[in-house]
This record gives structure tokens, sequence and C-alpha cells, in this order.
């Protein structure tokens, strides 16, 4: 079973940085795309960042220029770098697996995620 544990959240204010980090179990960060979900209050999880087995990254249009997801797979780890942070960006935040023809909540082993609050 494919487990996540995410960390690195917390509360900054707009226009701060955090770092977030997703272990994963087994060595699937060079296997499978990985990806960062987030998910605000009342709103659905949605995919944030993307990255392929072979390194290639996708972003979602509002946080373009400002987050950047990587990985190590060596240590079987993603990271996701948020810069310039907004209000708006404030959500939990989780990794896994990115397969585009599974429906996002059907994807499983969900970790408990990681909560990024902006606000001054």
């Amino acid at each position: 079973q494919v487990q996540f544990v995410e960390s690195g959240g917390g509360l900054v204010q707009p226009g701060g940085s955090l770092r977030l980090s997703c272990a994963a179990s087994g060595s699937i960060t060079s296997i499978y795309p990985m990806a960062w979900y987030r998910q605000a209050p009342g709103k659905q999880r949605e995919l944030v960042a993307s990255i392929t087995s072979g390194g290639v990254t996708k972003h979602l249009d509002s946080v373009k220029g400002r987050f950047t997801i990587s990985k190590d797979n060596a240590k079987n780890t993603v990271y996701l770098q948020m810069n310039s942070l907004k209000p708006e960006d404030t959500a939990v935040y989780y990794c896994n697996r990115h397969i585009p023809w599974v429906p996002t909540m059907d994807l499983g082993s969900w970790g408990q995620g990681t909560q990024v609050t902006v606000s001054s």
C-alpha cells in the first residue's frame, strides 16, 4: 500500500514562502508521475502541479511563476516550493500520484495533508 506523508505547511504572511515536502513509501517517485493537490474549505480538491517520472513539470495557471514542483528520487520525496504566497493559496496540501484518467478522489492512499494558511 502506497503511503504519503506531507510536511512543511504553516502560517505565513502574504508574499511569504514555504517549502512543502512529501515522503512516499517505496520507490514510486521514479515510476509514477507525481503531483501536489490542494483543498480549500468548501471547495473540491484541485491539482496544483505535476511532475512526470522524467521530470517534466506542469503548474496550475494561478500558481505559475510562484510555485515549483520538484522531486528527489533517491529520497522518494516530492517538493513544492511556494513563493509570493497569496491568501487564496490557503488550503490543505496533499501529494499523490498523477493519473489523469482517474478522478482525483479515487486515487486512494491520501495522506493527512499539510495546512497552509496565508494571512496577515
